[in-house]
């Protein structure tokens, strides 16, 4: 029998009115703002009005290093929080808004898959409420008034050198990474070099997730370090008076959005930094409303443990005073396989012995779970073609590391499939065991929480960083940014930097190519080997199948 795709799923999805929804959660409709019949932002003067609540349980699901053979942490997660609603639980999903770049790319959507999916599929893929494109918005206008300020006769003694602010896009497109800007006379200004990233590697992306209103947002954007004068001092957003019309490009922006999982169960959708060169999470704001909420709160970190939630945990938890109750690390019976040296073709053969040689990448997940001092469970996300020696082998291998593996048939089966999995997870998230901490304490060096890191999560030998790299770490700690955390760009693919280095390397270096102060959300960037803040599309683009049918419905989306 063949599968119906996840788009044809998602149209069959019989939805309710957002409204509906939002009376789950106890939200009136006045306080709605409806985005058509299946979406809508939630007030912020609501969200004031219950934070005096109770917090509900947080719970974290991150995963593997990220195959081809695919490891479906979204659907786990979207999974997961229908299974806890299915077993009487009063629980919520929050997760991260897509970004075009990867979905017009080759790795698809944000919203789960099969029988544990987010709706509206299409919506949430593209525009959805608008969010992204006001992150630019914002964006692209603290661009045009640093240049408009030098060309005006730069009154705050801007060195045109040393402008750090980049442009950005939501759309991967290499031929922007370097650019020369104000070609073509006096009448455009003075010609520099400059440079696009991609949307979700915006500092406002990341402020938008980090701030907890707005006026701790329009603290921050003004906070945002531009460009440097010739005597090396900063110059901030907020002088360049930029911070007041950034706030109000991103009012609505900053209200969460409520949707619904395909059975009619509340999720918030919002903000959504990649983790390979961002911090990975979704708002702050969105999680801490769903916590006032619901009594458990089903959130993800992105790509895999080693940079989701690596930085779930010692950025955002630590900027925003939450802690996990359990982390949920999502495998697949194939993503092992492919670990432990199987080519994708020949994923469909049993090959236990693979499986268990493949595991030893899940096992470094674990112990680095373990140690941030919160319980962890091993969700198996079932494919058909897993045979039972291959699931039981993963079991096992869970076990010798003094955890738990349970298989999950949610893409399958929808919250049916995956009760076991929720069941577990309720009652280790009820037992308040964790006791969590972040791996690095703030006081740390700048250049030694980057050490720590590598040494601790990717087991590299040591950071490699040169003379200027620990003189510029040095000068922000004279600044008064020693404190902050540090966020790793780093490949996704890999404990090491080289994205081919399957399995748990050790004896690797952590080449550091450039750090940036990120003043306003609060972290510095450390960017890592040959990692990209502006991705390129494939050799052949998910785009070229994007297509309207004959109906006017969208294909081609995954």
């Amino acid at each position: 029998m063949a599968h119906k795709t996840d788009i044809q799923i998602a149209r069959e999805a019989s939805k309710l009115k957002i409204q509906e929804i939002g009376a789950v959660l106890g939200i009136p409709p006045d306080d709605l703002l409806p985005y058509g019949h299946d979406k809508a932002k939630v007030s912020q003067s609501f969200i004031d009005g219950v934070q005096d609540r109770a917090n509900g349980k947080l719970i974290l699901v991150t995963a593997i290093n990220p195959t081809p053979a695919g490891e479906g942490k979204t659907t786990t997660t979207v999974g997961l929080g229908d299974g806890l609603n299915r077993i009487g639980k009063n629980a919520c999903i929050c997760i991260r808004e897509a970004s075009l770049g990867p979905n017009f790319g080759m790795k698809g959507g944000a919203a789960g898959g099969g029988y544990a999916q987010i709706v509206p599929m299409e919506e949430m893929n593209l525009h959805f409420t608008g969010d992204f494109h006001a992150v630019t918005s914002a964006h692209s206008l603290l661009s045009a008034l640093i240049d408009n300020h030098i060309y005006w006769g730069n009154e705050l003694d801007i060195d045109v050198r040393r402008v750090v602010w980049r442009r950005v896009v939501d759309m991967n497109d290499r031929a922007l990474r370097q650019i020369n800007v104000s070609l073509g006379g006096v009448a455009n200004g003075f010609p520099r070099e400059g440079g696009f990233d991609i949307t979700v590697a915006s500092e406002v992306m990341a402020i938008l997730c980090l701030s907890n209103d707005l006026n701790d947002l329009q603290k921050r954007l003004g906070d945002m370090i531009v460009a440097y004068r010739r005597d090396r001092t900063p110059v901030f957003a907020r002088d360049l008076k930029a911070d007041g019309a950034m706030t109000v490009l991103l009012k609505d922006a900053m209200q969460p959005n409520l949707v619904q999982t395909l059975e009619n169960n509340p999720a918030f959708v919002h903000g959504g930094p990649f983790a390979n060169i961002a911090h990975g999470c979704n708002s702050v704001i969105a999680t801490k409303t769903a916590l006032k909420l619901a009594d458990y709160v089903v959130t993800e970190a992105g790509f895999g443990a080693d940079l989701g939630a690596e930085k779930f945990m010692n950025i955002k938890c630590r900027k925003a005073g939450l802690a996990p109750s359990v982390v949920v690390c999502v495998a697949t019976v194939r993503a092992m396989k492919m670990n432990g040296g199987v080519a994708k073709a020949d994923l469909g053969t049993e090959s236990v012995e693979a499986v268990e040689k493949g595991c030893s990448n899940l096992g470094r997940h674990i112990e680095n779970l373990k140690s941030f001092g919160v319980p962890v469970v091993v969700a198996i996300n079932h494919f058909v073609t897993d045979t039972d020696a291959e699931v039981q082998a993963i079991k096992d291998f869970v076990a010798s590391m003094g955890a738990e593996a349970i298989l999950s048939r949610h893409w399958e089966l929808g919250s049916e499939g995956s009760e076991a999995l929720a069941t577990r997870v309720a009652e280790i998230a009820d037992a308040d065991t964790a006791n969590f901490a972040p791996i690095y304490p703030d006081d740390m060096p700048l250049a030694e929480k980057i050490q720590t890191i590598c040494k601790k999560i990717y087991r590299a030998d040591e950071a490699v960083m040169n003379q200027k790299i620990l003189n510029q770490l040095k000068d922000w700690e004279d600044q008064g940014y020693g404190n902050l955390p540090v966020c790793m760009a780093k490949t996704q693919y890999s404990f090491s930097t080289d994205p081919t280095q399957r399995g748990a390397p050790t004896g690797h270096t952590v080449p550091v190519r450039e750090v940036r102060l990120s003043a306003g959300a609060g972290f510095v960037v450390a960017v890592c080997g040959e990692i990209m803040t502006m991705p390129g599309l494939p050799r052949r683009p998910s785009a070229e199948t994007i297509i309207l049918n004959g109906d006017g419905q969208i294909e081609g989306l995954f």
